[in-house]
This record gives C-alpha cells, sequence and structure tokens, in this order.
C-alpha cells in the first residue's frame, strides 16, 4: 500500500473518513510530517516564589538583562551565577497581584518599565539603576502596557477600565511625560466594547477590549494623535495574556476561537473547527492567568500555555502550539509558570564555575553558553528556575487518521512506520461502527531488520500509532505505510 502520511492535528472533526488525527503529542509539524520536540532544561536558580511576568532587555552593548516578577516582588537575574537578585522599589513590596494577573514590561532605550494595576508604573534605567523606582509624570496604574511607534501605552486602567492612557512622543519618564495635552500625550476613552484588556504594540497598535477590537495608528501633526477605528463588531479578548506578537503578526484567542491578524488586516479565525471546540472544553476558565502566550523567535511557531481542568493549581500543564507558516496546531505536555520568548544571558569561559561546581553538573550543555544569545522559548518551570527547551526528544505519539468503512472489515497484518527513530513501538486501535469506543491494541516493539510493526487484527476502524520513547534521537516521521488486506484474508 502507498504511505498514509502523518495527518494534520485537528481534535474537532469525526473520525469518519477523516484525514486529520485526534492524537498527536510532544511533536512540532514539519513540511513531510513531524520532528520532536525537546524537554526543558533550566539554568537559573529558582526565584523566591512563583513566577508572575519575566522580560529581558537588550542594553546599548547588546548584553541582555533578564528581570522578573513575583506576586509583590521584582528581581533581576545576576548574569554571572544566575541567581536573583530583588530590585523592587527601596527593597519593599509592591501591593499583590490580583488572582488571574501578571506583570507586564516594556522597553524604550535605556528604560525598563514593569506594570501591575495594584502598583505604580516602575521604571529601572539599564545604565544606571540599581533597583526599581516610581515613573515620573504621574501615570495611571495599570495592568498592561505597550510601546506603539514612539509612544508608551497603558491599558487596564485601574480607576479608569475605559481607557487607555499614552505618554508623550519620545517622552516616556519626565515629570511631564503623562501630562494630557503636552507633547502629544493623551488619552482616548471607548463609550462600548467593554473594558480595555491589552495593546498589541508596534508602528500601529491594536487594542482589545472585551467586545471590540480596535486599530490605532499615529497621525502626525494631527491634533486627535491617533487614529482610532473599530475592526470588529462583537469580538473581543477572552484572556488578555493571550496575545501574542510575532513579528507583523498579532495572535489571540477571542470569545469565538483563535485568530490572527495579518498587518494592515482584521482578525480571521485560525482555530475553526480544528481546535476551538477541544481547547475550550478543555481551558481550565476560573485561571486565566496562567493561559498565556509567547512568540518563538527563532521560528515560525507560536505558543499558548495553559491550565486545563485537570491540572495542578498554580501552573499550566500544556501548550497549544501554531506554526503560522505550516498553518498547523500541535499539542505538548509541558508544566510550568510563565511562557515567553527569551534571551540567555551570555557567559564567559572564566565563569562557568559560578554556575557549578564541575562540568558534569550542568543541566545545560557547554555550547548553549555564549557571549550573546539569540533569543527563543523558554519558561519559569513549576520549581520557579527559568531555562529552555534543549533538552533531549520528549515522548512522542503520532497517531493516523482512522481507516475503513462500515461496508468491509480489514485484517491488519502490521504497518511500517516511515521514520529515522530507531526505537520505536506500534499499535493500532479497533473498532466496528462509528458510534463504538476504540480499543488500542496491544504494543509491539519496532522489528530492527525489517522496520516492521507486525501484528494482528481483524477490524473495520483502525488507527495506526507509533510511539517514539523519550530521549530517542530521531528528526522525522513521515507516516506508515499499512500492511493490510480484505477482513477474513491472511
Amino acid at each position: 500500500m502507498p504511505l498514509l502520511r502523518a495527518a494534520e492535528f485537528k481534535p474537532d472533526v469525526s473520525d469518519y473518513e477523516g484525514q486529520a488525527t485526534r492524537n498527536v503529542l510532544n511533536v512540532v509539524p514539519r513540511g513531510d510530517g513531524y520532528g520532536p520536540f525537546p524537554s526543558f532544561s533550566v539554568y537559573t536558580a529558582a526565584l523566591p516564589a512563583a513566577c508572575r511576568g519575566a522580560f529581558y532587555a537588550l542594553k546599548s552593548d547588546g548584553t541582555v538583562v533578564t528581570f522578573a516578577g513575583t506576586n509583590t516582588k521584582l528581581y533581576k537575574l545576576n548574569n554571572t551565577d544566575f541567581t536573583w537578585s530583588d530590585v523592587s522599589l527601596g527593597g519593599g513590596t509592591y501591593g499583590a497581584l490580583t488572582a488571574t494577573a501578571q506583570w507586564q514590561f516594556a522597553q524604550t532605550g535605556n528604560l525598563v518599565f514593569a506594570t501591575q494595576a495594584n502598583a505604580v508604573l516602575q521604571v529601572f534605567d539599564l545604565s544606571s539603576s540599581t533597583a526599581f523606582s516610581n515613573a515620573l509624570g504621574s501615570p495611571p496604574q495599570a495592568a498592561y502596557i505597550s510601546v506603539v511607534g514612539r509612544f508608551l501605552v497603558l491599558s487596564g486602567l485601574l480607576s479608569t477600565p475605559y481607557r487607555i492612557q499614552w505618554s508623550g512622543l519620545n517622552s516616556f519618564n519626565a515629570s511631564n511625560s503623562w501630562t494630557s495635552g503636552v507633547n502629544s500625550s493623551d488619552f482616548q476613552d471607548f463609550p462600548d466594547g467593554g473594558i480595555v484588556r491589552g495593546v498589541a504594540g508596534g508602528e500601529a497598535g491594536i487594542i482589545f477590549q472585551d467586545q471590540a477590537i480596535r486599530r490605532m495608528s499615529y497621525v502626525p501633526g494631527s491634533p486627535i494623535i491617533f487614529q482610532i477605528d473599530r475592526i470588529t463588531q462583537d469580538k473581543g479578548l477572552f484572556a488578555p495574556y493571550s496575545i501574542i506578537r510575532a513579528g507583523e503578526r498579532i495572535f489571540f484567542y477571542a470569545g469565538q476561537g483563535f485568530h490572527k491578524i495579518d498587518p494592515g488586516g482584521v482578525p480571521e479565525q485560525i482555530g475553526l473547527e480544528r481546535v476551538d471546540r477541544t481547547f475550550l472544553a478543555d481551558l481550565d476558565k476560573g485561571n486565566l492567568q496562567l493561559f498565556t502566550g509567547a512568540a518563538d523567535p527563532r521560528s515560525t511557531r507560536v505558543y499558548w500555555a495553559y491550565k486545563s481542568v485537570a491540572g495542578t493549581s498554580g501552573t499550566y500543564d500544556k501548550l497549544l502550539g501554531y506554526d503560522f507558516l505550516l498553518d498547523r496546531f500541535f499539542p505538548i505536555s509541558m508544566t510550568g509558570e510563565y511562557l515567553l520568548g527569551i534571551s540567555q544571558t551570555g557567559l564567559t569561559l572564566e565563569n562557568l564555575d559560578s554556575i557549578s561546581s564541575s562540568l558534569d553538573a550542568m543541566t545545560l550543555s557547554l555550547d548553549a553558553y555564549a557571549t550573546a544569545v539569540q533569543p527563543e522559548i523558554g519558561q519559569f518551570n513549576s520549581s520557579h528556575g527559568l531555562g529552555f527547551f534543549r533538552g533531549t526528544n520528549l515522548e512522542a505519539t503520532i497517531e493516523s487518521a482512522e481507516q475503513g468503512t462500515d461496508e468491509n472489515r480489514i485484517t491488519i497484518r502490521g504497518f511500517r512506520p516511515v521514520t529515522d527513530a530507531a526505537t520505536l513501538y506500534g499499535s493500532v486501535s479497533y473498532r466496528d461502527t462509528p458510534s463504538a469506543t476504540a480499543t488500542d491494541g496491544l504494543e509491539v516493539l519496532v522489528n530492527a531488520r525489517t522496520g516492521r510493526c507486525d501484528m494482528m487484527r481483524d477490524t473495520r476502524y483502525s488507527r495506526f500509532k507509533a510511539r517514539i520513547p523519550a530521549a530517542t534521537s530521531w528528526s522525522f516521521y513521515a507516516g506508515v505505510v499499512p500492511d493490510l488486506v480484505p477482513g477474513g484474508t491472511l
């Protein structure tokens, strides 16, 4: 028989005569099927408490400075020994985050800003500060922050939740930076659309409300400063931390499912009849602060972390990835506290003894430590440590679309998986009607000599499943070549 190619992950659609699969795990899509997803490797000491937001900034010399927030504190990573230093205002504590909130950060030049609704906007000067301080100009307390063009934009305002407010043009931390009417600083109230839940920054900003999405475009020399146009009707943001900017594209989760906005475009659904229904049923809607999105700067993939209804309190337990060029979703089993795109700080060989008493004890390979590192997807794990997905491959599961019809029975004699994985276990599911629950057959180890998984099963409907054990070295899985004959034939 010809190759039965690895199917697209679409758990929302039925199996009947399907071309998709409901069961893949810990793999990433490729043009020829699927590839492996690596395990997590921590490289910093643990924060004193759970991470509630993090950010990396670039200094003018290209070096990286990493910040993280907990419920009441802000911390900065020591680039020599990878421990965390308290850089909270005056070494004290801030008003505690609400249960459904996270810290947010933004950088303008040498200034890093940190915000949450129960604290005054904080600022850290990369060239001179040893701790955060209150931003000048009496900015409003805000839950969300972004940079739009040459303006700093605050939203989710504590006292006026239907408003956005922006700083002066190229003026972010002066005594009049937030004075309306001075240097183009101003605000905009929205009479409809609900509370403002965030702004995606860029040359133009995308404003997200509960029931509306608007575009804000700078108009130089105009008294209105920003032209604000509504681009959706009765469609808004469901989860405030689900917004992802990947280059010029924006991804987010609305009440109607996963969406994207291309440059200059309007929201388009990307999860309809693919993952939306399955995801919504699995999402713990009482813990939306753990539903966070991040782009992988090294690939064409974005990820959403979330806590499922079966997950453990305080951490997410799943990732849902989306490759926006291949236009395919994929699920990952992963536990953590906060997901983000981040750059590892550089390190010289002289500093290695500060990390570990021996090279054997290091969790990342020596090659991973460089003086300058490109950003990549990372996370804080459930033990509050920051790291990256650079470990050995996770255990992978890939199941085919279901094969068979009501009219004919088939006898399965095995299948040949098309992959470079040397170790693999194969099995088939079976059922006789679409209304029956499929039963998984026994696993068999692939025959190293023939490359086949041999078995015998008579049924009407079947899926071919491969399980590649954790830490197995492999790069691709294209599908299977089934060996089957009409039912009753051996």
